[in-house]
C-alpha cells in the first residue's frame, strides 16, 4: 500500500442500528494506502458500546476511544488525538459514504491545497415522513441550503458537509470547538479559511444522509441547531444573510399573532394590519413549497410543506434564543432518545 494513511473519525451516541454500517462503509474504500477506523463511544443507552466493542474484535483497524463529554466536537476531538492518519475523514453515523469517496478526496486535496474537501449531501428517506425531510434538505428549501445541498461548481466553499482534512490543517487550527455543541463543522471551516487555507467542495461525490424519522426527534434536532447558530453569531457578531431568513419569519409571525390577541388591528387598522402581512407571505411560500419540493401526491406535497415550516419555525425560534440569551446547556435532545435494544454479541 503506497498511498498516504487515512483515519476515519466516527462520533457517536445511541447509533447502535447505524454505527455498524458507517464502518463497513470506511473500511469498504478503495484507497491504496493503511485505514483505521477509530470511533469515539459516547455512553449509550442502546447497545452501541457492546456493537463498537464487536466490531473492533471483528477488525484490527477499528478501534474504541472514550467520549466522556458526549458531544460530538469532544468526541472527534478524542478519535483525532487516537489516529495516525495523514489524511483524516469525519464520517457520521447518519451519512453512508459512496464507494471511491476517500479516493476522490484525497486525490483533490493533493490536487489542489486545500485543507478540506467535501460532497454533496444527498438527503434520502425510507418512510414518509423522513422523504419529505429529505426533499426539504435536497431542494433548499428549509433551510436556503449551502453549496453542499446541491452546488453545481467545483472549488473554493464557505464550508463542506462531513469533509476530508490534512491532518495538518486540522491540527493547525486547533481541531474542533468543544465548547460548541452544534454547529462544530460550520465553526471549524471559518476557522480553516481564516488561516487562509481552502475549504473545496466537490459536486459530483454525493454522501448519503439519513434524515431525523420522525416529528419530535426533527424538532428537537431542528431546535438544538439553531439556539447554536444563534450563539454563533452571538459569539461573532456577525451573520450570513441567509441565516437570518428563518428568524425573521418567525418574528413576522410572532408580531402578527401578537397584534391579532392585543386587537391592535382591529382598534388601529393602518399600521397594525400591516402585521398580518407576514403570515400571509408565508403561507404563499408553503404553497410553493408543496407544488416545487418535489412530491407528486396531494398527501406527500401537504407533509412536504409541513416539515419545511416545521424546519423553519424550528430552527428559527432556536435562533433567535441562541442569539438574544445564549445557546447555555441546550442539547439536541433527539440524539438522546433510546432506539431498540441489540442482542449482546
Amino acid at each position: 500500500m503506497s498511498g498516504p494513511s487515512v483515519s476515519y473519525l466516527v462520533p457517536v451516541l445511541n447509533e447502535a442500528l447505524r454505527l455498524p454500517d458507517a464502518v463497513r462503509a470506511a473500511l469498504a474504500q478503495d484507497h491504496d494506502g493503511p485505514q483505521e477506523v477509530v470511533v469515539a463511544l459516547a455512553p449509550s443507552s442502546d447497545g452501541t458500546e457492546e456493537v463498537a466493542a464487536r466490531l473492533a474484535r471483528e477488525d484490527a483497524r477499528v478501534r474504541v476511544v472514550e467520549n466522556d463529554a458526549t458531544d460530538i466536537p469532544a468526541g472527534l476531538n478524542r478519535a483525532l488525538e487516537a489516529s495516525t492518519g495523514e489524511f483524516v475523514v469525519r464520517v457520521d453515523a447518519h451519512s453512508e459514504l459512496p464507494a471511491g469517496y476517500t479516493r476522490r478526496m484525497v486525490g483533490v486535496l493533493l490536487e489542489t491545497g486545500a485543507a478540506n474537501a467535501g460532497g454533496v449531501m444527498r438527503a434520502v428517506g425510507r418512510t414518509p415522513l423522513q422523504a419529505s425531510v429529505a426533499r426539504a434538505y435536497n431542494s433548499g428549501l428549509g433551510l436556503g441550503g449551502g453549496v453542499h445541498h446541491g452546488g453545481l461548481a467545483a472549488g473554493p466553499a464557505e464550508t463542506a458537509y462531513l469533509g476530508v482534512f490534512r491532518r495538518s490543517a486540522l491540527e493547525a487550527v486547533g481541531g474542533y470547538d468543544e465548547t460548541l455543541r452544534r454547529g462544530e463543522d460550520y465553526d471549524l471551516n471559518e476557522r480553516l479559511r481564516a488561516a487562509g487555507l481552502e475549504v473545496w467542495f466537490v459536486p459530483d461525490v454525493e454522501v448519503t444522509y439519513w434524515p431525523r424519522e420522525a416529528w419530535r426527534p426533527l424538532v428537537r434536532q431542528m431546535w438544538a441547531t439553531g439556539v447554536w447558530r444563534g450563539e454563533m453569531v452571538r459569539r461573532r457578531g456577525r451573520s450570513r444573510l441567509r441565516y437570518l431568513a428563518a428568524p425573521a419569519v418567525v418574528t413576522g409571525l410572532a408580531a402578527s399573532a401578537a397584534v391579532a390577541l392585543t386587537g391592535a388591528d382591529r382598534r388601529h387598522p393602518v399600521p397594525f394590519a400591516l402585521a398580518h402581512a407576514a403570515p400571509v407571505a408565508y403561507a404563499g411560500f408553503l404553497g410553493y413549497v408543496a407544488a416545487r419540493a418535489g412530491a407528486t401526491e396531494p398527501a406527500d406535497r401537504l407533509r412536504d410543506a409541513a416539515v419545511v415550516a416545521t424546519i423553519q419555525t424550528t430552527w428559527g425560534a432556536g435562533f433567535l434564543k441562541g442569539l438574544l440569551a445564549g445557546a447555555g446547556t441546550t442539547v439536541d435532545r433527539s440524539r438522546l432518545r433510546r432506539h431498540r435494544a441489540l442482542p449482546r454479541p
